[in-house]
């Protein structure tokens, strides 16, 4: 190859095997992308039951446009080109209605689905395959300095409306119940349910992924659960005041 472009383009050995590498470089960077583009459009198929080829989703979904679009923001902000990168992220966030500051930090297979009225902060970080739905807040306290916003481990479900405010961890595969506002750290396999968020453990129970199963409703609710506990210790209480009253004859 480096021979045939020699004498092509009469360039010496030098110049044509530059121009080899080049071209390698080039072709194994479009291979990476493709395969990177082809794994998330796969991710988004797995998880949607609404969809119904890759095209429709490359070209129609919301959250796959936010997604390609922070990306190419990223590359753009980490190599210290922050207007373009912002500029890039603004016009994704007015087209898409998805704002992801192009500092934060995005694995693999991220879905946004409807996506609507997401945020995602400077300074938030996302493991790989995690489910995000439309009006979820990945956010700030407003008061913290350098590392402000939160971590999300892998396969993480994020249910609808849900805001998840300061720098902490959610860990891995974990579910946040629609709605809910979470303030401290999550646990790995876990739910948060609730304003504010209290913690609903799964018992050491081997879990499905939730960023498989979708479920973003059905989660214990420890307000009940505390209900139901304070109604059984009143029955216990009565049961035990009518066994006195009976013993001792009243």
């Amino acid at each position: 190859m480096r021979a045939a472009c020699a004498a092509e383009f009469g360039w010496n050995h030098a110049a044509a095997s530059r121009c080899f590498c080049i071209g390698a470089a080039f072709l194994l960077a479009g291979d990476i992308l493709f395969d990177e583009l082809k794994s998330e459009l796969d991710s988004i198929m797995a998880r949607d039951p609404a969809a119904r080829s890759r095209l429709e989703v490359y070209f129609l979904y919301s959250g796959f446009k936010a997604v390609r679009s922070y990306r190419l923001a990223n590359w753009f902000f980490r190599h210290n080109m922050k207007f373009i990168a912002r500029m890039i992220s603004q016009r994704a966030r007015h087209t898409t209605g998805i704002e992801i500051h192009p500092g934060a930090t995005i694995g693999k297979g991220l879905f946004i689905d409807h996506g609507m009225g997401v945020v995602i902060g400077e300074t938030a970080e996302i493991g790989d395959n995690c489910t995000i739905y439309q009006g979820v807040t990945l956010g700030g306290t407003g008061k913290d300095q350098g590392k402000r916003h939160p971590t999300l481990g892998n396969n993480v479900l994020v249910g609808s409306g849900a805001k998840v405010l300061g720098p902490f961890r959610v860990g891995d595969n974990a579910r946040i119940a629609a709605g809910a506002v979470v303030l401290k750290e999550v646990p790995d396999n876990a739910t948060a349910v609730g304003v504010p968020a209290k913690i609903v453990k799964l018992n050491g129970e081997k879990v499905v992924s939730p960023s498989e199963s979708l479920d973003q409703i059905h989660y214990s609710d420890p307000v009940e659960e505390q209900l139901n506990q304070l109604t059984e210790k009143v029955e216990d209480l009565r049961n035990a005041f009518e066994t006195f009253e009976n013993g001792a004859g009243i």
